[in-house]
């Protein structure tokens, strides 16, 4: 999968989620762009404040 999304890299200006890992903020505001992001983080706030769901570390519950 990775050696075809590296072959289609000339094609596209995304980003896999599947494929973040710990890659920082800046990675993850471009999979998902600001406005999805924001709205993710909120449903993120009001389901899950406590953070229980943490071993998901692409949206951060506190931007």
């Amino acid at each position: 999968m990775r050696d075809s999304w590296s072959a289609l890299e000339p094609c596209h200006d995304g980003v896999y989620v599947n494929f973040l890992m710990d890659q920082g903020a800046e990675r993850v505001r471009q999979a998902y762009g600001e406005d999805k992001l924001r709205r993710l983080r909120a449903l993120r706030q009001h389901y899950d404040p406590a953070n229980a769901f943490r071993s998901n570390q692409k949206i951060a519950p506190d931007g």
